[in-house]
């Protein structure tokens, strides 16, 4: 045993050997469950439509609940946040605000100032800070502005309203310390920017998510009232069946408040209320001043503490809380300090090794980022049957629904808690995303990266046919096959960091893997035996049509980026296969042989259709790019030349493996060199395999040398790919649009670097410019693949036409110092992510305050889309 662990190193070993149970409460309250899929009971399957924001404090949620700054258990049975009233809002603010869908000119957005500072990640230490305006909320600028303008518009955001430009904002500072697995100290600390003092009424609020309306347990809990033993504290008991009973202890406030977390049926459906103790309860007794009955009521399911505050100018208020099932003498006395002081340094502990070298501002950077990570953990549960059938004592859905969206995965029954790719969004996930979320949760806690690979191929999730849930708009859908080389990226760092080789973990990620490796083989082959499609592979607009709808012409589509992830997919299921048969020979050495004779069929099949679009006269013409190919009726067969990143992901498909490794399976080491000594596989055509005797590993790529070398001229010029924050996702050079005609039709594509100007997938992100984070940590993977192999002998000028030379590895780092840059201060104070907004370099309260947005402009690297995707920007800490 490692006698250099630290404290919350230790906690994760036992919760991962099931000895103690850190993860029993954590921040997996959503900031949003309004709009989901699965609370859309409606034949149109519009979600945002079937449960507006505006229902949100008045509706009872079927499948979680949301609220500001929250936790919950596990199961979401109890759940605790914040709720906010400034004393000019129309209702309390108690959840994110944010634009649907339709409302926004660039799709959904949240609209809200809020940051996540720190989260360990048995959450035994989080903090996160909301800002609060003084002035009234916008809720209705926010909306009509973004609706006046287009798709050629900035969004408006809440910076531009000026709410905060004279600091008349409440920064409202939320902190939990755990004393053990059911013991939760609370810090609530208030402070106010303003120049006067100002009020505020704060509402911690603790409540049970409504199961009992749905008949999906038995027994209603409670929370009753309770006398306190010590003086200035009160209390609170909720009791739970299953949960069993937990105190809330709070400094005495201005008063309790108790309703029920039922829907107010008369302000959403017009019918009568049996009662006034509905959900939204709270929110007219603070506003009209009328705290009856509601402040005498003895029971109910949801209660709040109300403290009526009025802060002076540049001061703060701090509130204490505890939830607890042990019975504490003094429960916000003495120690309550200390635990604090206890668990922010065991959190400094922890994380200071994965900073260890970095500049003080880096470290901050990676630090904010695995608190994202951490704080978007989410409850997430979807049983597809029973929300096709509805609800008992409910109308059921219309007809339509069996013939629509997720119908045909009726089996997936899912409860888990999951890392969502941001925590507005409302929970749910995305097959490539989560893969991406996994690997940047991966340096901070391994066990938990496992379980979330683990998911989508577990039984309750993936489909008897071996297809994978895309997403849960449409699990249908198909997102990029990453799981794969995840696994084996996370085998091997295990064994680097701590000498143990977990075969467990690997087989049953291959076992899991092979039916869904021969879903892909036998569903989605293009016209070419080893080509590949699969639709929009989520890069959304990308293409100069909608690759998952009807292609023009009654056309038939070999997709150059599918074909270079089944590339990737086969090599790793290889590779995988070549590691276990060194345990278990007569099992895995056939499966390596048959993965081995994919890949040569992949490649082989791409050599063949890259003549369609290389000179055999000009050798230079083979750029390293491969592309889509359109196979029309009439047989006729049409390139679609566009240096996207389409036609980049052919440098994914790349690794090496130690030839010693190679040699104990003389089947497969043989089938290895007939393929290497192959007449195909020369240096101007796709490389299959690269056996140099001078080398102790081969290389399996689908680049040569060479093709690297004219690949990398495109993808490091400023002209081209290579951006201020990393590679774009479309070349600079279609400034001066592209046009194709197919079958008597024209269709383009322009570079747009910021949001899209383009409708397609609802115009709500845009791969026709930006950087996006996740290919571009796979680039610098690949990057650093050839560089090991290859050392000097493939060099680029970084950038290209500039006397600094590289080899691949050097591009690999000069890759990430590029992204990195995206975040680090310039020298006039700003985060390029920043973009204009100088409040960020000016005002000392927002300066080190920093987002992770979905993806970056391609010539100013400034955010776009969700401002909190640091389930794959978070990629950063691994680069």
């Amino acid at each position: 045993m490692n006698d250099n662990r630290t404290i919350e190193q230790q906690r994760l070993e036992k919760q991962w050997h099931d000895e103690e149970q850190w993860y029993k409460w954590g921040p997996y309250l959503s900031e949003r469950q309004w709009g989901t899929v699965r609370e859309d009971y409606t034949a149109e399957g519009e979600a945002w439509d079937a449960f507006p924001h505006e229902h949100a404090r008045m509706r009872t949620y079927r499948w979680g609940e949301d609220g500001l700054a929250g936790i919950s258990d596990e199961k979401q049975t109890l759940c605790f946040a914040l709720s906010l009233w400034n004393g000019k809002d129309p209702f309390l603010k108690e959840r994110m605000f944010g634009l649907s869908n339709a409302q926004g000119n660039h799709g959904e957005d949240v609209k809200e100032l809020y940051y996540y500072l720190d989260n360990t990640p048995t959450h035994s230490y989080m903090k996160m800070l909301y800002k609060y305006a003084q002035t009234e909320f916008p809720y209705d600028e926010l909306v009509r502005k973004n609706d006046e303008r287009g798709l050629t518009d900035l969004e408006y955001e809440l910076l531009d309203t000026g709410l905060f430009n004279d600091d008349r904002y409440f920064d409202v500072q939320v902190e939990y310390a755990k004393d053990g697995i059911d013991d939760i100290l609370i810090r609530l600390t208030i402070y106010n920017r303003a120049s006067e003092a100002a009020p505020l009424h704060l509402l911690p609020t603790l409540w049970f998510r409504n199961r009992w309306s749905w008949q999906e347990e038995e027994g209603k809990p409670w929370i009753q009232r309770i006398e306190s033993t010590t003086d200035g504290v009160q209390q609170v008991r909720a009791h739970h069946e299953r949960l069993g009973d937990y105190v809330l202890s709070f400094q005495a406030p201005d008063a309790v408040l108790m309703t029920e977390n039922e829907t107010n049926r008369e302000r959403v459906f017009g019918e009568t209320n049996d009662a006034p103790f509905v959900k939204d309860a709270f929110h007219d007794a603070i506003t009209s001043g009328k705290l009856s009955p509601f402040d005498e009521q003895p029971t109910g399911t949801k209660c709040a503490p109300v403290y009526a505050l009025n802060i002076e100018a540049g001061q703060s208020v701090e509130i204490r809380l505890r939830l607890s099932q042990n019975e504490t003498a003094d429960p916000l006395g003495a120690e309550f300090d200390s635990v604090f002081e206890t668990r922010i340094q065991e959190a400094d502990d922890f994380y200071a090794h994965l900073t260890k070298g970095n500049t003080p501002d880096d470290a901050q950077i990676k630090r904010q980022a695995w608190a994202g990570l951490m704080w978007s953990k989410q409850y997430y549960k979807y049983n597809v049957r029973r929300w096709l059938e509805g609800d008992p004592g409910a109308p059921p859905p219309p007809p339509e629904r069996w013939q629509g969206r997720n119908a045909d995965w009726q089996h997936l029954n899912a409860e888990h808690i999951m890392i969502m790719p941001d925590k507005w969004e409302y929970p749910w996930f995305a097959a490539w995303d989560q893969a991406f979320q996994a690997i940047a949760v991966e340096p901070i806690d391994l066990g938990f990266a496992k379980h979330q690979l683990y998911l989508h191929a577990d039984p309750q999730y993936q489909s008897s046919d071996g297809r994978l849930p895309a997403y849960e708009w449409d699990f249908s859908a198909n997102n990029p096959p990453l799981r794969a080389a995840i696994s084996w990226l996370f085998y091997v760092q295990e064994q680097q960091l701590t000498g143990k080789k977990d075969y467990e973990f690997l087989s049953t990620m291959f076992e899991r893997l092979r039916p869904n490796y021969e879903w892909w083989t036998t569903q989605v082959s293009g016209k070419n035996d080893g080509l590949f499609k699969g639709g929009f592979l989520g890069l959304d607009n990308i293409s100069l049509f909608d690759r998952q709808e009807e292609i023009p012409g009654g056309g038939d589509l070999d997709q150059a980026d599918a074909t270079a992830w089944m590339a990737t997919y086969t090599l790793y299921m290889m590779r995988i296969a070549v590691e276990l048969a060194q345990d278990d020979q007569a099992t895995f050495e056939p499966l390596a042989c048959y993965y081995l004779e994919h890949y040569f069929r992949i490649s082989s099949a791409l050599e063949r259709v890259s003549k369609l679009w290389v000179d055999e006269n000009d050798p230079e013409s083979d750029n390293g790019f491969s592309y889509d190919v359109l196979h029309m009726p009439d047989g006729q067969q049409i390139p679609i030349p566009l240096r996207s990143m389409v036609g980049l992901a052919n440098i994914f498909a790349v690794m090496t493996l130690e030839r010693e490794v190679a040699k104990k399976l003389p089947d497969f080491y043989e089938r290895v060199i007939k393929f290497a000594n192959h007449p195909s596989n020369d240096d101007l055509c796709y490389c299959v395999i690269n056996d140099n005797p001078e080398r102790d590993s081969i290389l399996f790529a689908l680049l040569s040398a060479d093709q690297l070398r004219r690949l990398n001229t495109f993808l490091f010029s400023e002209a081209e790919l290579l951006a201020p924050g990393g590679i774009r996702s479309l070349s600079k050079i279609y400034e001066q649009p592209y046009e194709m005609e197919i079958d008597g039709e024209m269709h383009e594509i322009h570079y747009t670097p910021g949001e899209s100007d383009s409708n397609m997938y609802g115009g709500n992100s845009n791969w026709r410019g930006p950087v996006w984070f996740p290919m571009n940590f796979f680039i610098y993977k690949a990057l650093q693949t050839f560089g090991g192999y290859y050392g000097d002998k493939v060099e680029v000028a970084l950038p290209f036409g500039s006397d600094n030379k590289g080899d691949m590895s050097d591009a690999a780092g000069f890759l990430a110092d590029r992204m990195w840059s995206i975040f680090r201060r310039g020298e006039n104070g700003l985060r390029p992510l920043n973009g204009t907004d100088k409040i960020y370099a000016n005002n000392p309260h927002f300066n080190d305050l920093i987002l992770y947005y979905e993806h970056f402009d391609g010539d100013t690297s400034r955010g776009l889309g969700a401002s909190h995707q640091t389930g794959w920007t978070a990629l950063i800490t691994c680069m």
